[in-house]
Order: C-alpha cells, then sequence, then structure tokens
C-alpha cells in the first residue's frame, strides 16, 4: 500500500466520525512514518511496510470510533511544542494558548519591574526575580505552565535565574506522571530545576502562598460534559465536569462553575498580596466567573478572549490591603 492509497482508505474509514478527515488522515501518516507533512505530501508513491500497513488498521479502526488523533498518536502541538498526551489528560486546545499568552505578559512585567531595581546588584536583582512562585492548578499534561515556562525563557533579557519557582498540581496522579514526562522532555535541566509536582485536590496539600496563579480546571456543565463524550473521544470527565463537590460527587449545580468558584475561594488564602489570579473558563459562563471573582473581592477583574473572539480566560488581583469581601454562598464553599 503506498501513501496515498493509504491516505485514501483512512479518509473513507473516518469521514463519518472526523469533521476533517483528510488531516486527520495527513497527521496519522506523518505519525506512522516519523516524517513531517512535506515527505508525506511529495512521496504520494512511497510503500507502507506490512508492519505500519497493520498498525494503520488499527489507528483509523480507533479513530473511525471517535478516539481523538492525538490519543492515538499519543503527541499534540501546544504553543508551538510537542506535547505527550494520553487519555488521562484533556488534549491541549487552541483556546487555551490565550492563558497562556496572558500568564507570558504578565509574568514578564513582574520580572522587568523587579529587575529595575537600581539599589540590587545584578546577582541580588535575578535572586529577588527568581523569587516569583507560580501555581499551575489542575495542570493535567502541564502544556500551560511548562509552555510559559518555555516562553519566558526565549526571551534573551530573562536568564534563568530570574525563571519564576512553578509548582504544578493535580488531584490525578496518572496526569501528574504526563506532566512530568512533558517536563522532562521540554524543558533544559537547569529550568527542570525550577518545577515541582504536587498531587492535591485544589489547594488542600499546598500550605505556601503564590504571586501568580494560573488554571485550566473544569468549567463544562455536568449534562454537557457528559454528552461530549458520547462521541467516543474518550477524554477523562474528572478534567471535563466543573459540576462536582470536593469529595468528587456531584455538586447538585449546572452552570460548570462549582469547582471554579472553590478554586476561587481558595486561591484568596494562596496568593501574596498583589498577586494575579487567571483562570480559563468557557464563553457561556465566564461573566459568572467574573462577577463571582468581584463579590469574593478581587481587584481589576476582566475576561480576555480567545483567537475565536470567544470571551475565554477570567483575570484578577488580589488586592494588596483591602479584606475580602462575603459573597452569597461563601459559608457553602468553606464547609467543603
Amino acid at each position: 500500500m503506498t501513501i496515498l492509497e493509504a491516505k485514501k482508505t483512512i479518509v473513507q474509514k473516518i469521514k463519518a466520525a472526523s469533521k476533517s478527515p483528510e488531516l486527520d488522515a495527513d497527521v496519522l501518516l506523518q505519525a506512522l512514518l516519523a516524517k513531517d507533512k512535506t515527505f508525506v505530501l511529495m512521496n504520494r508513491g512511497f510503500s507502507l511496510s506490512g508492519e505500519q500497513e497493520s498498525r494503520l488498521r488499527e489507528w483509523t479502526a480507533a479513530r473511525a470510533k471517535g478516539l481523538p488523533v492525538a490519543y492515538i498518536t499519543g503527541q499534540k502541538e501546544f504553543y508551538g511544542l510537542n506535547f505527550f498526551v494520553d487519555q488521562s489528560v484533556l488534549i491541549p486546545k487552541p483556546d487555551t494558548e490565550i492563558l497562556v499568552a496572558r500568564a507570558v505578559q504578565l509574568l514578564s512585567d513582574r520580572i522587568d519591574a523587579r529587575s529595575g531595581n537600581k539599589d540590587l546588584g545584578a546577582k541580588a536583582a535575578a535572586q529577588k526575580c527568581g523569587g516569583l512562585e507560580v501555581c499551575d492548578m489542575c495542570a493535567g499534561s502541564g502544556c500551560v505552565a511548562i509552555s510559559v515556562i518555555r516562553a519566558l525563557a526565549d526571551d534573551e533579557r530573562i536568564s534563568v535565574d530570574k525563571l519564576p519557582r512553578w509548582t504544578l498540581v493535580d488531584i490525578s496522579a496518572s496526569a501528574l506522571a504526563v506532566a512530568q514526562k512533558n517536563a522532562s522532555a521540554l524543558l533544559t535541566p537547569a529550568q527542570l530545576e525550577k518545577v515541582s509536582f504536587v498531587q492535591s485536590n485544589l489547594f488542600d496539600a499546598l500550605p505556601k502562598k503564590f504571586d501568580a496563579i494560573l488554571s485550566n480546571p473544569p468549567y463544562i456543565p455536568r449534562k454537557d460534559a457528559r454528552a461530549l463524550l458520547k462521541d467516543g473521544r474518550s477524554e477523562p470527565l474528572l478534567a471535563l465536569d466543573g459540576d462536582i463537590a470536593f469529595d468528587g460527587s456531584p455538586s447538585g449545580t449546572s452552570d460548570g462553575l462549582e469547582v471554579f468558584r472553590r478554586l476561587a475561594f481558595q486561591a484568596r488564602s494562596h496568593l501574596a498580596p498583589g498577586g494575579d489570579f487567571l483562570c480559563e473558563t468557557g464563553e457561556y459562563n465566564a461573566e459568572s466567573a467574573a462577577e463571582f471573582l468581584s463579590r469574593l473581592g478581587y481587584g481589576n477583574v476582566k475576561i480576555e478572549l480567545d483567537l475565536e473572539g470567544q470571551k475565554r480566560v477570567v483575570c484578577a488581583t488580589k488586592g494588596l490591603a483591602q479584606g475580602f469581601k462575603r459573597s452569597a454562598g461563601e459559608q457553602t464553599i468553606k464547609a467543603r
């Protein structure tokens, strides 16, 4: 079977399950052959080995049942980097890149501000900048934190000493294992020394405070999250369903924001004064998320749009001195 024949076969068999069968076929062939798009395009007469044909039949059958290409190949590009993924983590989505971009801008500004202290020597200034502490809550594959670290490191003004220290947190041990694998593959040894991994139900196992907290938590309404999985995509429900209580049981809410509310409430105690909270939400509940942050007493609350113009990331700051307002439902969250 040639590449051309293989592509035609794949497209025919997966077109009922895929919105982009030709693109999926190209990606599967590139992964199968460990070649780039140009090779697949320019070598349509290249013959596959018997082993490759057998593996491709398995991959095609899996895709026809709805399994995403990223889970089949074990890799997904995000923010210009190639991440390992399996079914214990969500597949990185382009929507989340705005969270990364906003975090890079924010942390770059913080590092610049600290570096600009003329009363410090160069070494002391670097140490002070490196004192930034950042948390990636609900880290999953680690794509958010790792992408931010790589983007900051690519800035020639930011040395390794100035990079923040990172704590990647997830309730799932298997998800943390994926994040660790990606960090080892995509970060330098010096960068990796700045990263730690903690298994925790939100902040339960985290006594420390952070200068910034980033998160892409579950935020899809329970009913919708279950409906999404009917197409065979096999993403973890735990990472999608935003209507779950602290013990994993249904919360009884239906807006997808129960996990967010608990996260936002707990984050108040884990942010340093003036610390930043950046969280991805859905376009359908971003306004409600922003209103909740305001009621909790966060300042500078605003919503960032993704590449499609949808409301995607809520940003806020912990006040330097003012106390937090009490909010409707706070006692319920606090009781846990």
